[in-house]
C-alpha cells in the first residue's frame, strides 16, 4: 500500500467555544481542568493540542489572555506537544479578541478558519430542559442569528500579523470553497507548503458528514496543491467523529478528535475527557497497522519553527 509507512498526526481540540457546559458534566472549564485534560491527551499520544480559553467561573468563552497564561505554560512545560491556539475564538467575538493571546504568545501553530459562513448548533438548545448557567441557553439559541465572519480581509490580517512570528497554521475548511480561499493566498505568496488542512464535517452550515464530500475535499486539494504540498486531515463533529476520522485516515489524512468536537466516546455515552477519545482512535488506526507521530515528527511534517521559539 502506498505510504504504509507513514505516520498519523493525532490532533486534540480540549474544549472549544461551542459545546457550553450544560451539554457535558465533563467538558473542561477551568484553567486547571484544560491543562490537566491537555496533558493526559498528550501522554495518550496526541501530538497536537488545540487550544480555547473559558472563564473559569462559569465556562463561557473568553479571548482573555490572562485566562490563557493560566493554563498554556502549564501545558507547555508538562508536554512537547505542539500547542495550537485558537485565532476562531467564538462567534461573539471580535477580531481584535479573537487575536489578543495569539499575538502576544507567538504559537507555534494557529487555527485559521478559511472562510466566512453559518456555523450553528442552535437546534441543540431545545433538548436541554436544566441549565448550568445563566448565559447558555441565549448562546446557542442566539447562533441560528450570527455569522461565523472570516472575510479575505480578516484572514490576510491573521496570515501577516502571525506570520511575522513564524507562526504556521491549521487550515480549517469548511467546504469546498475554503480550500479554493487558502489557493487565493497561496498564489498571493502569503502561505506557504507544508499546508496542514484539516477538512471538517458535520456542522450545521458547512459540508455534511457524507464519504463523498470527504472524497471530494481530498480530490480538490490534490487539485490545487499536490499531494506533496500538503498535510490532510479530518474532523467529524459529533457522532461522526470516530468514524469519519477512520475514513480519512484510510485515505492518507491525520485525524483531530477531542471535546470541542465531540462530546460523546460511544453511542449515549459521554466521554469523560479527552484523552479516552484519543486512545480510541490510536487504537483503531494501530489495528489497521498504521503509526502515530510523535510532536517532533508531527513539527518535521508541518514545517514548525519549535517550542523553543514561542513566547509562553
Amino acid at each position: 500500500m502506498k505510504n504504509s509507512n507513514r505516520k498519523v498526526i493525532i490532533s486534540c481540540a480540549i474544549t472549544g467555544s461551542t459545546h457550553t457546559p450544560s451539554m457535558s458534566e465533563y467538558l473542561p472549564l477551568t484553567p486547571e481542568q484544560i491543562a490537566k485534560q491537555s496533558i493526559e491527551a498528550a501522554e495518550a499520544g496526541a501530538a497536537i493540542i488545540h487550544l480555547h480559553a473559558r472563564e473559569p467561573s462559569d465556562g463561557r468563552p473568553t479571548p482573555n489572555p490572562d485566562v490563557y497564561r493560566q493554563f498554556v505554560p502549564v501545558i507547555a512545560s508538562a508536554t512537547d506537544a505542539v500547542i495550537n491556539i485558537t485565532t476562531g475564538g467564538s462567534t461573539r467575538m471580535t477580531m481584535a479578541e479573537r487575536l489578543a493571546y495569539p499575538l502576544q504568545a507567538g504559537p507555534e501553530m494557529c487555527s485559521l478558519n478559511m472562510g466566512s459562513m453559518n456555523f450553528s448548533i442552535h437546534g441543540v438548545a431545545k433538548r436541554i430542559s436544566t441549565w448550568r448557567y445563566d448565559w447558555e441557553k441565549e448562546y446557542l439559541e442566539g447562533m441560528e442569528d450570527h455569522v461565523f465572519r472570516n472575510t479575505f480581509k480578516d484572514i490576510k490580517h491573521i496570515l501577516e500579523d502571525l506570520g511575522e512570528q513564524g507562526t504556521r497554521f491549521e487550515f480549517e475548511c469548511y467546504d469546498v470553497g475554503h480550500l479554493y480561499n487558502l489557493a487565493y493566498f497561496a498564489d498571493q505568496g502569503l502561505v506557504k507548503p507544508p499546508f496542514f488542512i484539516q477538512s471538517i464535517f458535520g456542522i450545521l452550515g458547512g459540508l455534511g458528514a457524507d464519504p463523498e464530500n470527504l472524497t471530494l475535499m481530498r480530490v480538490t486539494a490534490d487539485r490545487l496543491f499536490g499531494r506533496d504540498a500538503y498535510q490532510f486531515s479530518v474532523l467529524g463533529a459529533g457522532r461522526h467523529q470516530l468514524p469519519f476520522v477512520t475514513m480519512g485516515a484510510l485515505m492518507g489524512g491525520n485525524v483531530r478528535v477531542g471535546l470541542e468536537d465531540s462530546i460523546y466516546i460511544a453511542k449515549g455515552t459521554k466521554a469523560k475527557t479527552s484523552a479516552e477519545q484519543v486512545r480510541k482512535i490510536r487504537g483503531i488506526l494501530e489495528e489497521l497497522s498504521l503509526e502515530i507521530a510523535t510532536p517532533a515528527e508531527a513539527r518535521a511534517m508541518l514545517g514548525l519553527k519549535g517550542s523553543n521559539n514561542v513566547k509562553f
